[in-house]
C-alpha cells in the first residue's frame, strides 16, 4: 500500500496550521512505516488532500476516475473562515459552499476534533466524518529541548519580567484585539505574538493595532520551529484568546511544553480541555484579566502536568496507528465493492449476448460477402 501525500501548495500553507498538519501526517505514516510518496507520478492506492485549492479538487476528481481511494483532511469550516480576513464575513456562504463541494469529493473526511465533524454535518459533507486530532511533535516539542534563556535573551527580558504569549494569523478571530488589551492592563508584563498575515488581508482594526500598540506588545512576526520552540519554553503564560477554531496545533505545542495555558471557553473544548483541570478557561476579558492575574502570581495552582497528558495523548506515533486503520478500512470497502460488483454481474446474459452478436456479425458477413460472389 502507497499513500500519496499530496503536498501542492505546500509553500502557500507552510506558515499555518495546515502546513504544519501536513509535516504532522509524513511525520505520522514514518512512525508506523506506512509507505507514502510525495510525487503524483508515482503509483498509489490512497491519496490525501489537505487544502481547498482548485489543484487538489482536481486531483480527488482524477484520483476517483483511476478507482483510488480518496482521504480529505477537514481543516476549514465556514465558521473559522468568518471574522478572520477583510471581506471574508462577505466571502463566507461562498467559501463555505466551495468547502462543501471540496469535502464531499473524498471517500472519507478527517478533522481535528467532535466539535468541527458536528459543523461539517450540519454543513452537508456526505462522505463519512472522522475526527482525528492533528497531533503534536513530542520529540520536538520537548521542555529540554527549549531553550529559556535564548528567548530571553533575543527579546531583552529580564529573569524577573513575567513574559506572555500567543501564536496566530494577525486576524480577529484569534484573539488578537483582546490580546492586545490586556498588554495595556499589564504594563509590567511583556505581551508577544508570534505569527504573520500579510497586511492587505489585514482588517482596518488589526491593520490600526500594529501601528499604535502598547509598548509592552510585541509583534515577533514568524519565526522558525526552533524560536518558537525557544518561546514556550521561555514563557510564564500561553493565552489563546481565539474565538473559533478547528483545534489549535499550537496549543497542543503549549501543552507538551508544559507552559501554563489559558483559552477561551468556547465549544470546541468541550470533552476534552476542563476549566482548572487541565487548562484555565475564560470566557470575557474580566475573567482573562483575573486568571491570567492569577497564573502570573502563582495563586492558581499548576496544571501543566495535566495539559502536558492532554498533549502526549495526541502524539504522531497514535494519530499514525489511527490513520493507518482507516487505510485499511478504505482499501476493505474497495476490495468488497469489487467482489459485489463481480457477484452481482449477469455473466449469463453477458455470455448470451456475446453469442447473439457473434451470430449477428456471421449472418451479415455472409450476406454481404454472398452478394459480392453472386
Amino acid at each position: 500500500m502507497t499513500v500519496l501525500l499530496y503536498d501542492r501548495g505546500r509553500k502557500l500553507m507552510e506558515r499555518s496550521g495546515i502546513g504544519r498538519a501536513m509535516l504532522h501526517q509524513a511525520k505520522a505514516l514514518e512512525e508506523n512505516r506506512i509507505h507514502y510518496t510525495k510525487d503524483g507520478k508515482e503509483a498509489y492506492d490512497i491519496i490525501q488532500l489537505n487544502t481547498v485549492l482548485p489543484d487538489s479538487v482536481l486531483r480527488a476528481a482524477a484520483a476517483r476516475l483511476a478507482g483510488k481511494s480518496v482521504v480529505y483532511y477537514a481543516h476549514s469550516t465556514r465558521e473559522d473562515f468568518c471574522n478572520s480576513f477583510k471581506g471574508s464575513n462577505l466571502l463566507a456562504p461562498l467559501f463555505g459552499a466551495w468547502i462543501r463541494f471540496c469535502y464531499n469529493r473524498g471517500d472519507i473526511v478527517i478533522t481535528p476534533t467532535p466539535y468541527s465533524k458536528g459543523l461539517l454535518g450540519r454543513a452537508g459533507v456526505r462522505p463519512p466524518v472522522m475526527a482525528l486530532s492533528n497531533g503534536v511533535d513530542l520529540d520536538f516539542f520537548s521542555r529540554e529541548k527549549g531553550s529559556r534563556r535564548a528567548f530571553r535573551e533575543k527579546y531583552g527580558l529580564r529573569e524577573e519580567t513575567k513574559a506572555v504569549i500567543s501564536v496566530g494569523h494577525y486576524i480577529e478571530r484569534k484573539g488578537i484585539l483582546e490580546f492586545a488589551q490586556l498588554a495595556e492592563e499589564y504594563p509590567d508584563v511583556q505581551f508577544l505574538w508570534f505569527g504573520y498575515t500579510p497586511f492587505n488581508l489585514l482588517t482596518a482594526r488589526v491593520k490600526r493595532l500594529l501601528r499604535e500598540h502598547p509598548v509592552n506588545l510585541r509583534f515577533a512576526g514568524y519565526v522558525p520551529m526552533e524560536e518558537l520552540r525557544d518561546a514556550y519554553a521561555g514563557a510564564d503564560a500561553f493565552l489563546f484568546m481565539t474565538h473559533e477554531e478547528t483545534e489549535g496545533i499550537v496549543l497542543l505545542e503549549a501543552m507538551a511544553m508544559k507552559l501554563p495555558v489559558l483559552i477561551r471557553d468556547i465549544p470546541i473544548y468541550e470533552g476534552w480541555l476542563a476549566d482548572g483541570q487541565n487548562v484555565y478557561k475564560a470566557s470575557s476579558q474580566e475573567a482573562f484579566s483575573s486568571r491570567l492575574k492569577g497564573m502570573l502570581e502563582g495563586r492558581l495552582a499548576d496544571l501543566t502536568e495535566a495539559g502536558y497528558q492532554v498533549a502526549a495523548s495526541r502524539n504522531l506515533k497514535a494519530v499514525g496507528e489511527e490513520l493507518a486503520a482507516v487505510y485499511a478500512h478504505l482499501l476493505r470497502e474497495k476490495l468488497r465493492r469489487g467482489r459485489n460488483l463481480y457477484e452481482n454481474f449477469d455473466h449469463n446474459r453477458l455470455v448470451c449476448a456475446c453469442h447473439k452478436w457473434s451470430r449477428d456479425f456471421r449472418a451479415k458477413s455472409e450476406a454481404r460477402f454472398g452478394k459480392e460472389r453472386a
